[in-house]
């Protein structure tokens, strides 16, 4: 004897269901009260996110914005500054040696800086408005001053593995002979 497959399919796991149907309301006569900050929803579904003490935030004023972002502007300025310790350190730390880590070193210690020296203008366009556009150019200079110094510790950096040409050599022709204090004579016995 055959059995029929039944064309009704099986009834869903109860997690489903469970997942599928409303949530049921909390019983009030619990004896466990809400945890503080807990409001109960205003209408079904939805809660109440602002609670009725607390005043809406008024928005903020042109002054108080342009104030902001100096602030903002100023923290970005300053931010080649406050990478120099670090890069002082690993710069010292990298030896005089002509090795990978010391060459990739230099060479990103050279590229950041340039990158921020040409893209000075983009950067602080974003806080540029007509309250700020005054006191803003001397943000610009503190942060293209930062640059330079951290273009200077790469120029001390290559100096002390040699890669400058501060020898004299032909192409430094109008250098003067380097003539010695002494002489040295070989005496024979």
């Amino acid at each position: 004897m055959e059995q029929v497959p039944s064309s009704k399919p099986p009834p869903p796991p109860q997690w489903v269901i469970d997942l599928n149907s409303p949530s049921r309301p909390k019983p009030r006569n619990t004896n466990i009260a809400n945890p503080p900050g807990y409001t109960e929803a205003a209408s079904a579904g939805k809660r109440s996110t602002t609670s009725s003490k607390t005043p809406a935030r008024k928005p903020p004023t042109t002054a108080e914005t342009d104030t902001l972002k100096l602030k903002k502007s100023w923290e970005l300025a300053l931010a080649p500054a406050k990478a120099l310790p670090m890069n002082a350190i690993m710069m010292y730390m990298s030896g005089n040696s002509l090795q990978i880590f010391s060459i990739m070193m230099v060479f990103m210690l050279f590229k950041n800086p340039i990158q921020g020296l040409l893209s000075t203008n983009e950067v602080f366009r974003r806080f540029e408005t007509d309250g700020t556009k005054k006191q803003l150019w001397l943000v610009k200079a503190c942060y293209v001053l930062m640059n330079c110094v951290a273009l200077a510790l790469g120029v001390w950096k290559i100096n002390g593995m040699g890669l400058l040409p501060t020898t004299r050599s032909d192409w430094l022709a109008w250098e003067t002979e380097r003539v010695p204090l002494e002489r040295a004579v070989f005496a024979f016995n």
